[in-house]
């Protein structure tokens, strides 16, 4: 189902129930929220932080950040009850709503709904700047560390191996780990799908310790015909200080999304506020130049939390939804 099946474009009265500046928390709001990002090091991270202290200056209540795993864990979180706001990749977004992943075990994981888009996650290969690797085969055989076993990389990178028929070693733990590791030669690379830059390479190219592996066309070619989710994305040269050519790469885009069950005021205010505050994100992280309203088609099956929606088709109306 495509987004237009949801009701984007649909007419519906203009709300102004919400201002862009700090308010009261509503009598049906939860007492707090909590949002659920990734580990030390990667870019939800530093994003979540930021967005935490957004939230609880705009919408009046206190939010604050869980570190997880990363999206799997995010979602079966927003599941349970446990948080009320995560962050996904759409890939592993698609896996959790179909049942289709590995880490589902058949369940279908359908609480979550979109709120609004956050930028896209490429797909990131660096080894040690003196290392004889030049290519992704030439990881064949080596100990490659690929963050959390619930994040985005630690899910896709057996997928990207398979693909690619290349066997490898993959070692899990948080970006800050798997940072100190590379440069200890305990690790031969690193593969990370994190929104550009991250932390934590960012600070290992910041050593001129790391040199970027590009993929090739025909690489490429064959991860996306093996995932269909992907999509071609580029690292633009001067993200790291090192990488001075476009980095071409596969990647999945990011997204903020929410239980089913907050209140539609609620998740109408979120999204106000996030738009409204922009600037904040950006300054917390780079990536969040692309958390634009315009970005919202980046997700063609997640249903949109109602209040989210509403706030879309209020913009649609006004012929304000592409005016970023």
């Amino acid at each position: 189902m495509r987004l237009s099946a949801f009701g984007i474009t649909a007419a519906l009265v203009a709300a102004s129930l919400f201002a862009a500046t700090a308010r009261a928390a509503e009598p049906n709001w939860p007492p707090s929220l909590i949002i659920a990002t990734a580990s030390p090091g990667g870019t939800y991270h530093a994003y979540g932080a930021a967005l935490a202290q957004l939230l609880t200056r705009a919408l009046g209540l206190p939010v604050a950040e869980r570190i997880t795993e990363g999206p799997t864990e995010n979602i079966k979180l927003i599941e349970s009850g446990e948080v009320q706001i995560g962050f996904v990749t759409m890939g592993v977004a698609l896996h959790g709503w179909d049942g289709t992943g590995d880490w589902t075990h058949g369940q279908r994981f359908q609480s979550i709904r979109a709120l609004f888009p956050m930028y896209d996650t490429p797909f990131t290969f660096v080894v040690p700047k003196d290392s004889p690797i030049q290519s992704l085969a030439g990881m064949a055989g080596k100990r490659i560390g690929v963050g959390p076993g619930g994040g985005t990389s630690g899910i896709y990178m057996p997928q990207f191996l398979a693909a690619l028929k290349i066997q490898a070693e993959l070692v899990h733990g948080t970006w800050d780990e798997m940072a100190a590791q590379l440069q200890a030669g305990k690790l031969d690379a690193l593969a990370a799908a994190v929104g550009a830059p991250f932390p934590a390479l960012a600070a290992l190219d910041a050593q001129k310790a790391v040199r970027f592996v590009p993929l090739s066309e025909s690489e490429i070619v064959t991860l996306r015909l093996a995932m269909p989710e992907l999509a071609a994305s580029v690292i633009p040269a001067g993200a790291y200080p090192s990488l001075l050519r476009h980095y071409r790469t596969v990647g999945l885009y990011n997204f903020a999304v929410a239980s089913k069950d907050i209140p539609n005021d609620l998740a109408y205010a979120i999204v106000d506020a996030v738009f409204a505050n922009r600037e904040a994100l950006v300054q917390a992280h780079p990536a969040a130049a692309a958390t634009v309203r315009s970005n919202f088609s980046q997700n063609g099956f997640l249903p949109y939390h109602p209040g989210a929606l509403r706030y879309y088709s209020n913009l649609a109306t006004r012929g304000t939804l592409h005016g970023d």
